[in-house]
């Protein structure tokens, strides 16, 4: 836990916040620290600082909290991604949130099942544990939000005119060669697109609806990618040296 989240419930007065689940746990077992000790801490949808730890026992973690500084930007990323099973939505959710994207969209596909959009991965308390165990990796405060558009055909026609018409739509796809763009987003567009489909990709009237709907294709190579990896593969290039985030500041919500 590189950063301890705060919510508003655990403020029993100014400035002071008292923690009594797993986060006490974490913080004696992991830390190890000890009272007087400082953490840094978050509040959720608010600033970033430190925690003076005033008391630290099994019942309790008792903090003295101050809060300025603001969290870290934004990734400018959109994703778009083929509901995948449980196992692997919380780890695309986690590791997500934690490279700054605030903004998902799950939706259906020929390859994906029925039986994943009844997952208790998807409840609330299952997709706010995700967020929050990614936004503590990543030390930031403000929660991500997800949407869910079962039927593809629906999504293109309802959905994604708006989408496209937010940023530059990006659709990831196993190729020959390594294929990346070199050059920042457009001017005038706010922010990427990121389509990734599912463990088998897109079938071929699938991702003939997605270019013609004006994607990019983009590729990693010719191998074939867990969905957890391809994201994470591909949001690096986006956070990295000359990657496609350095010419947007703005994200598309």
């Amino acid at each position: 836990m590189n950063l301890l989240l705060l919510d508003d419930d655990d403020f029993v007065a100014d400035g002071r916040a008292i923690l009594r689940d797993r986060r006490l746990k974490h913080v004696r077992e992991i830390h190890r620290a000890a009272v007087g000790e400082t953490l840094r801490v978050g509040r959720i949808g608010g600033c970033v600082g430190a925690g003076r730890i005033l008391r630290l026992d099994e019942g309790a973690l008792e903090l003295e909290v101050e809060c300025a500084d603001p969290p870290p930007p934004p990734l400018p990323v959109t994703l778009v991604f083929a509901l995948p099973r449980p196992p692997t939505l919380r780890k695309v959710l986690e590791q997500g949130t934690a490279m700054g994207v605030k903004r998902f969209i799950a939706i259906g596909a020929k390859r994906v099942e029925r039986s994943y959009w009844t997952s208790k991965s998807l409840r609330p308390e299952a997709l706010r544990e995700s967020f929050m165990l990614g936004l503590e990796q990543g030390k930031d405060t403000v929660m991500p939000s997800l949407e869910r558009c079962p039927r593809f055909a629906a999504f293109h026609r309802e959905r994604w005119p708006e989408l496209r018409a937010a940023g530059r739509p990006l659709l990831a796809d196993a190729g020959p060669a390594v294929i990346w763009p070199s050059k920042g987003a457009p001017s005038g567009h706010a922010g990427t697109i990121l389509v990734v489909g599912p463990e088998g990709g897109f079938i071929e009237p699938e991702v003939a609806t997605w270019r013609d709907g004006g994607c990019e294709v983009v590729s990693l190579g010719p191998r074939t990618l867990r969905v957890e990896t391809a994201v994470v593969a591909l949001l690096g290039r986006m956070i990295g040296p000359g990657a496609l985030a350095e010419a947007a500041t703005v994200h598309p919500l």
